[in-house]
């Protein structure tokens, strides 16, 4: 008896073994080899992700670079101790006031 499938076009382009191969190789290439498209993407991402750390990061270097260079004058550094840890002279009182829209609100 004769495979009616046979005289199709897309029997003969599916029975072909080249066919196969092609299509494990790209599926083995997409999904299941440790250098898959997917993992790839992933990977990217990662990096994508790092380079913009990397960025901010040196933006924050570069204004501690500044700070540390006002810092140099002893004007600086009282301007800063007083502004940022509340430090005060003997002879000085400190009032430190807060604002509603100021304070974090815990959930």
């Amino acid at each position: 008896m004769k495979n009616p499938y046979k005289d199709k076009s897309w029997f003969k382009f599916l029975s072909n073994k080249y066919v196969w191969v092609l299509l494990s190789f790209l599926t083995w290439m997409l999904f299941l080899d440790n250098y898959s498209y997917f993992e790839h993407r992933f990977l990217n991402k990662q990096i994508d992700e790092l380079e913009d750390n990397a960025a901010y990061y040196q933006g924050e270097i570069k204004k501690d670079e500044e700070n540390i260079k006002e810092l140099k004058n002893p004007m600086q550094i009282e301007k800063y101790a007083r502004e940022k840890y509340y430090m005060k002279k003997d002879s000085e009182d400190i009032y430190i006031i807060e604002f509603d829209d100021d304070t974090v609100q815990k959930k």
